[in-house]
């Protein structure tokens, strides 16, 4: 089969062994795949795949299903379908397990589908299972126009949160007020950390960004807040404020999806499957796509992400259709 293949730090399109579906898993033909900072971490050799997992780029597919495995039941050869993967998206084919695989509804196209599995259950990993987000508490999320922050910003104000949120110039601010942000702070004129404190404080933090946000972001929590880390934009290293850790007794946790065992997984993907996909495909949460690259200009996709450059999600269009 064709798939994204790199070699040293050059992605091309190149020749990769088809994969051979298992029990429990699907086989699925590729017609989109969702681009993610993981991707471009992994890419970097920062972020190796999880071991048994393919080596291939990718962690979001949707496409028609190939081939069923062994004690599958509820998906059928032909069916439409999307889910997580551990890796290998950025090919013809690539393997889906069951737990993970979902319908695509009608009125959603592969594209569309291809946006939603990383950045929907991280953003309710995160704000729902970890941070445990209810109705009237106040949260910030960085990046507010990536494609987590994107699915932040709508799940919070769904649940009943207000929000804040960073973003780097008028256009990425405008962005996330019609996400439904009631604060947005632009990081590249303002100090994030002053302002949302002078509006208040927040009890949640979620930060893609690392490096010197932490001390900020401890700045403005209020008493018992957390800080949920999931990226390193800005460094691996930060010198914390051990008083404020003490005396408001906060929080700071660490979290990834990719590791997280299946278990998990599936119980993320259920809330996708039961409880966001019917209010994303009655268009009451937004779908959230920059644009789509052709997989053949897969480089020039993770410049343009690199560069900071999306509002939202970007796509790489496998097969047209």
């Amino acid at each position: 089969m064709r798939a994204v293949i790199q070699t040293k730090s050059l992605l091309s399109l190149g020749q990769a062994e088809q994969p051979q579906v298992q029990a429990g898993q699907l086989l699925i033909q590729v017609y989109a795949a969702g681009i993610n900072r993981a991707d471009l971490a992994q890419a970097a050799g920062r972020y190796p795949p999880p071991a048994g997992d393919s080596p291939i780029l990718g962690l979001e597919a949707a496409g028609v299903v190939s081939a069923v495995g062994e004690g599958v039941d509820d998906f059928a050869l032909g069916d439409q379908v999307f889910g997580l993967v551990g890796g290998g998206a950025y090919a013809e084919y690539c393997l889906l397990e069951t737990s993970l695989a979902m319908k695509i509804p009608a009125g959603l196209s592969f594209t569309d589908a291809a946006s939603l599995p990383e950045a929907w259950m991280t953003a309710w990993f995160n704000l729902v299972k970890i941070g445990g987000l209810k109705a009237g508490q106040r949260v910030l999320i960085h990046a507010g126009a990536s494609g987590v922050g994107a699915a932040g910003i709508q799940l919070a104000k769904h649940l009943g949160a207000w929000v804040a949120t960073t973003a780097g110039g008028a256009l990425k601010g405008e962005f996330c007020r019609q996400l439904g942000a009631d604060l947005v702070v632009d990081y590249q004129r303002d100090d994030f950390a002053v302002i949302v404190k002078e509006a208040g404080g927040v009890d949640l933090i979620l930060d893609g960004v690392g490096g010197d946000y932490l001390a900020k972001n401890q700045a403005c929590l209020n008493m018992d807040g957390q800080i949920v880390l999931i990226g390193l934009l800005r460094g691996m290293s930060a010198e914390a404020n051990l008083g404020l850790l003490l005396m408001k007794r906060q929080r700071i946790t660490g979290s990834t999806l990719r590791a997280q065992p299946l278990t998990i997984k599936a119980e993320l993907a259920a809330a996708l499957r039961e409880k966001l996909l019917p209010l994303i495909a009655i268009g009451d949460l937004k779908i959230t796509i920059d644009c789509v690259f052709d997989w053949e200009k897969v480089a020039e996709a993770h410049q343009y992400i690199t560069e900071s450059r999306n509002l939202g999600k970007v796509v790489l269009g496998i097969i047209n259709g």
